[in-house]
């Protein structure tokens, strides 16, 4: 453990950091977010975009721990279901319940035991507000109606899904709020341990051109390695590091695998209120999800994955993907259906004995105290998320020599408090459609859809948005269909959005509703945004301060 040292003037180092946190996924940035809260100095680099790889390629869902029922670990139920609540809470507007269709499969356990499972799970559950499970024949009900007519019976169960990408985003928003600096598109290029830390070279690239603009020296008394599937060559060639004892050579922790996991979306081919789970060949599952109002988010195929780190989507796991739904549906996706698809790589360790923390995140948290502090994460689900950065920051504490109360477990991430409108609190799914309600109320000129996708992406912060706002000719020029310059203004000065694809893939999901031409347009909006001299200065000094600028 270090003590907190005396920092002498160093003309050579732009900033001095307690915590140099190394990664802008969700895991980086809701570590970030809990160490600024607890008083620490933070600094976050991440070398793209935030969530720009495994964070924004998950599937969507926040478990209720029916995976660890199934193995009966029913101490991990407990602490999936109290996770899942308390993110709803944390932010409403990110996260909202949908009621999953299973059709009953002979591969699958027996269906009394499936029924007796789900009765249990309710019961766990009973006091999180959601719909209890049930069984359903088929035939006689609507949502039989797209499936095949050799399925006859299924069961229903509620299940939370959630904007990944916004919820990193929103963590990223909360650190810089708390006085954390997060620099986007600023890679880690090397750390050498001195004076009792590390002294680190970041670069920071010009969104546009791709080119290092700028270099910044930063001492941190402490390194969190949050790169992901980056993290092995973050721990070898950035921080010069060999292989712990019982590592493997490139530094992964022994028995560690990566996962390519692969999602499409295609045109909408199930019922708009309900999600289905499909029961695989493999024995896996795979989801099909209503999403984006017009679309199915479909996945997914995992393959054991070794190679590069950037992945994509082949189209032999799209067409696994169409192939394993088309055992179900009536009328299955094509792969020429496809309008997005995406891959991530998700790690795994060996699996945890049954009541162990790390079951429910599947994460490992690795702490080295020479030649200098390094925490490095391994692993980490979409459902565990705050529960691991907690776990981080205990970790950290103890290498800085205090550790400092934990707060996050009760508190709302940005626009999660919707408080402002409403004259009572009921539930998250109920609360979110009385604020948007009253929004409506107070801002008659909103059209439905455009109020909607605001206060989904925005929550309560969305009266921020539309202060001094009586009109659509306030919010300044249309860009694209209902995204105007208003809106566009606070993603660049509040969100770190520096492309049109930040925009449309990362902040939201507009790309999938843009045409060629109108992503070209929202393109040439943030060249012209960025052009004229010192414009990349500029856009260095936005990101290192993170403020509302």
């Amino acid at each position: 453990m270090l003590s907190s040292p005396a920092v002498l003037p160093d003309e050579t180092v732009d900033h001095h950091a307690d915590v140099l946190v190394v990664g802008g996924g969700l895991h980086g940035c809701a570590i970030a977010r809990d160490l600024a809260g607890r008083g620490w100095r933070v600094l976050l680099c991440e070398q793209d975009d935030l969530a720009a790889h495994a964070s924004g390629a998950t599937g969507k869902l926040v478990h209720g721990g029916l995976r660890e029922l199934a193995r009966l670990d029913l101490g991990g139920v407990k602490r999936a279901l109290l996770e899942r609540h308390r993110l709803l809470h944390a932010a409403p507007h990110l996260l909202s319940p949908v009621r999953l269709v299973m059709p009953h499969d002979d591969g699958m356990r027996t269906a009394s035991l499936i029924r007796l499972g789900l009765w249990w799970h309710d019961q766990l559950a009973a006091d999180s507000g959601l719909a209890p499970s049930e069984a359903v024949g088929l035939r006689r009900s609507r949502l039989g109606a797209l499936l095949q007519p050799g399925w006859s019976r299924a069961f229903v169960y509620t299940e939370v899904m959630a904007d990944d990408t916004r919820l990193a985003v929103l963590c990223a928003r909360d650190a810089a709020e708390q006085g954390a600096l997060v620099l986007t598109r600023t890679r880690c290029e090397q750390a050498v341990p001195r004076e009792g830390g590390w002294r680190a070279t970041l670069a920071r690239r010009d969104p546009a051109a791709g080119q290092v603009v700028r270099r910044l020296q930063v001492q941190a008394r402490v390194v969190v390695n949050a790169a992901g599937a980056w993290a092995p060559g973050v721990l070898g060639d950035v921080l010069g590091l060999a292989p712990a004892a019982g590592a493997l050579q490139n530094g992964e922790p022994a028995g560690w695998s990566w996962q390519r996991s692969t999602h499409m979306v295609v045109p909408r081919c199930s019922d708009p209120d309900h999600g289905c789970v499909f029961h695989t060949r493999s024995g896996r599952f795979v989801f099909a999800l209503p999403y984006e109002r017009h679309f199915t988010l479909i996945g997914a195929v995992e393959h054991a994955h070794q190679g590069a780190l950037d992945v994509a989507a082949s189209a032999q796991d799209i067409g696994l993907l169409c192939e394993e739904v088309g055992r179900y549906l009536i009328r299955p996706p094509r792969p020429e259906d496809v309008v997005w698809a995406y891959a991530g790589l998700r790690g795994s360790p060996q699996r945890s004995r049954r009541g162990e923390e790390g079951a429910l995140g599947r994460h490992l948290l690795q702490a080295q105290v020479r030649p200098a502090p390094v925490l490095t994460v391994w692993g980490g689900t979409l459902s565990s998320f705050r529960l691991l950065a907690e776990q981080a920051a205990d970790q950290v504490g103890d290498l800085l020599g205090e550790r400092r109360l934990a707060w996050t477990a009760e508190a709302a991430l940005p626009g999660g408090l919707l408080g402002e409108l409403l004259d009572k609190r009921v539930s998250p799914e109920l609360d979110m459609l009385a604020f948007q309600s009253r929004l409506r109320q107070r801002h008659p000129w909103l059209d439905l859809p455009l109020l909607r996708r605001w206060t989904r992406a925005y929550g309560s912060r969305v009266l921020r948005l539309l202060d001094g706002v009586r009109g659509r000719g306030d919010l300044g020029a249309e860009v694209l269909p209902d995204l105007f310059e208003a809106e566009l203004y606070h993603l660049r000065r509040q969100e770190w959005a520096m492309t049109a694809e930040d925009v449309l893939w990362w902040r939201s999901k507009l790309g999938l509703h843009a045409t060629p031409a109108q992503r070209e347009a929202l393109a040439d909006w943030f060249a012209r945004q960025h052009c004229g001299t010192g414009q990349a200065d500029m856009v260095w000094l936005h990101g290192a301060t993170g403020t509302a600028g």
